[in-house]
């Protein structure tokens, strides 16, 4: 039985397509463990996964949220959350050298935790990507600007980890593309929604989303009815944004109001803080932490961050979006929903005002019929590319080709 170590850290949205990876794994006979932060244990864990804590004991959305909230410039935004995940990846090396040790392949996240621990000891590595700007141009003809300012960006980048090398006695590498994987790179996303690049290389390969149906889930008897009582709801699933907190209440007030005026019924995840004490309409219900496979198919659109998750939930089950984009990867992500033509125009999600959220809301409803019809027929396609085992089998055929 071949052993597989991964590791990966970030909010909800950055962990559950490694749990669904790690699941089909399994299922060919795997033995995987994966290495998460600790606030993940239990999500981690009542999926069949085993489960390895690494770095501090912090809630990582929260955090994610603050770091979010004090910075209105979405590419500063990034800085600070790069910086923030570089520090852990740093103080959680020894945890993962530990944890890589007997293993027969480490699959490493978009934070490349787990690279140079494997290149010490001599295990060889896959790579997943969900940040396709984050794959190096190798095959693109460099200008002299290029070479300079792009082999300035590319040593700030591979910074960080060569930290992290020299304590092992490792040389530094030049830019992220030393670190990454020269056989095997998967990228879980569907080539109906990103082409791939001409100038990657190739084993960089776009495999199509990752998912898994939620089996046995049933709903609590207070969603249940909410869903029977009335037409379809809008779902509002802010992920990390919704835990802001100075901002969080004005936050709500917006969507609940809009939503109201709209005459919609809604749905709400996130906002935990905030609705202890508020008083959502009887036409509104708070969701907690529920499986996209089923509340995505009761909602008639979703009005979300865009992360990377949640966008791809609403491709996969065919459902229109109000984008309402964060930061820099998260615009990416609203931007190419705008341009399939499931989704209408982004909302800034630095500021979200009440009378902007009733135009988006109008809008979709005088565009929903095609627009449905469009996300409905990417959908099909989607999950015809069958993503999660095209992943599985390309890992298995590296593990052999390696024997």
């Amino acid at each position: 039985m071949k052993k597989i170590a991964m590791f990966t850290m970030g909010t909800r949205g950055d962990v559950q397509p490694y749990i669904y990876l790690a699941q089909e794994l399994i299922q060919h006979e795997c033995e995987v463990v994966l290495g998460s932060h600790p606030c993940w244990k239990n999500l981690i864990e009542s999926s069949g996964v085993k489960f390895i804590p690494i770095g501090p004991d912090i809630d990582i959305e929260k955090e994610a949220a603050i770091i979010r909230g004090k910075n209105k410039n979405p590419a500063l935004s990034m800085l600070k959350t790069m910086r923030f995940v570089f520090k852990i990846v740093e103080q959680s090396s020894k945890e993962v050298y530990q944890a890589s040790i007997g293993k027969d392949l480490i699959i490493v996240s978009h934070s490349q935790m787990g690279a140079t621990e494997a290149e010490v000891l001599n295990i060889p590595i896959v790579n997943v990507t969900l940040q396709t700007e984050m794959i190096p141009q190798a095959r693109k003809p460099k200008t002299f600007m290029d070479r300079v300012f792009g082999g300035f960006i590319a040593k700030q980048i591979a910074k960080p980890y060569n930290k992290i090398r020299k304590q092992y006695g490792l040389k530094p590498a030049k830019d992220i593309g030393k670190i990454m994987s020269k056989q095997l790179d998967l990228i879980p996303i569907s080539t109906y929604v990103k082409q791939r690049n001409p100038y990657w290389e190739p084993q960089h390969i776009l495999t199509g989303f990752w998912y898994q149906e939620a089996k046995g889930y049933e709903p609590d008897e207070k969603l249940r009815e909410f869903l029977k009582s009335g037409e379809k709801p809008i779902l509002l699933a802010l992920g990390a944004m919704s835990f802001e907190d100075k901002a969080e209440t004005a936050k709500l007030d917006a969507f609940v109001k809009a939503f109201e005026k709209c005459g919609e019924r809604a749905m709400i995840q996130g906002f935990q803080k905030t609705l202890k004490e508020y008083k959502l309409p009887d036409t509104m219900i708070a969701v907690g932490s529920i499986p996209h496979s089923y509340l995505f198919q009761k909602c008639k659109m979703v009005v979300h961050h865009c992360g990377f998750g949640t966008a791809a939930a609403t491709l996969i089950y065919g459902v229109p979006s109000i984008p309402v984009p964060h930061v820099l990867d998260q615009i990416g992500f609203a931007n190419i929903l705008f341009d399939l033509g499931v989704a209408c125009k982004p909302l800034d999600g630095k500021h979200i005002r009440e009378q902007e959220v009733i135009c988006s809301i109008h809008d979709m409803e005088n565009h929903y019929e095609e627009r449905l019809q469009t996300a409905q027929e990417l959908s099909e396609k989607i999950r015809e590319e069958h993503g999660l085992q095209s992943a599985v089998k390309l890992i298995l055929e590296t593990m052999n080709h390696e024997k």
